[in-house]
């Protein structure tokens, strides 16, 4: 199955699903950010993988706005030279607005990851000629404050029905990029990741989130990622571009 039927499959189950107060609002970039989701795909995932790296769920001013995991507004424009045209959420939240590319703010997760994959591979293609970046859950949870919940924070029975179609659809990935390994972008993707493909012939690892709320992170991520892919995981990385 191509990844973009996965995602069509994906973004169609996760539809089907309700959510419940403190949960309000919830977002769903496959469905009203198709365009640039789908140019990501097609442009960047066909074929195999060495390594796919898995997110947790995407960014309110990355994915959310982009359709891109990780999504930087100005990486996914200028480096990977992706835009499209960017609905609205069937219920938009006032204080989380989807502007898409015009968007001014900053994903500083995304800015280090792909800001990461840009100094050390150059472009696009040399870096997702081994690699592929997909994020496990599409959904952003908003509670009616605007504050972001985490797929992990939510009641059992929701939880349990959400990881269970986001579980199918990394194993489908997985079949369709076989990759020798499958990294956690923090501890969330990888236990996932791990419950989803067990029994699947890949090897599964983790590397440090990006996040700002990270104190590792903002000491130096790139630096701490790159010696968990060398060290602990056996990924290779160029020195530079």
């Amino acid at each position: 199955m191509s990844l973009t039927a996965i995602s069509r499959t994906l973004a169609d189950a996760v539809d089907r699903l309700s959510f419940a107060a403190p949960v309000t609002h919830v977002y769903n970039p496959l469905d009203y950010a198709r365009e640039p989701h789908e140019q990501y795909l097609q442009r960047f995932g066909d074929g195999t993988r060495e390594v796919l790296l898995v997110g947790m769920n995407p960014g309110p001013f990355g994915m959310a706005q982009t359709g891109v995991p990780f999504g930087e507004i100005a990486l996914v424009r200028d480096w990977m030279d992706i835009s499209g045209d960017v609905k609205q959420p069937a219920d938009p939240h006032p204080k989380r607005p989807v502007q898409g590319f015009d968007c001014r703010r900053a994903e500083v997760s995304g800015a280090r990851l792909w800001g990461w994959a840009r100094e050390r591979f150059g472009t696009p293609e040399r870096f997702f000629a081994r690699f592929f970046v997909a994020n496990y859950c599409p959904l952003v949870f908003m509670e009616e404050s605007g504050r972001n919940r985490t797929p992990d924070k939510l009641p059992a029975a929701e939880r349990d029905a959400l990881f269970a179609v986001c579980d199918e659809a990394l194993r489908a990935t997985v079949e369709s990029l076989r990759p020798r390994i499958v990294v956690g972008v923090g501890a969330f993707a990888r236990q996932r990741a791990e419950a989803a493909l067990s029994g699947m012939d890949c090897s599964i690892g983790t590397v440090l989130h990006p996040s700002p709320a990270s104190p590792i992170a903002n000491r130096g991520w790139a630096a701490a990622a790159e010696k968990q892919f060398r060290d602990d995981l056996g990924i290779a990385i160029p020195e530079s571009a």
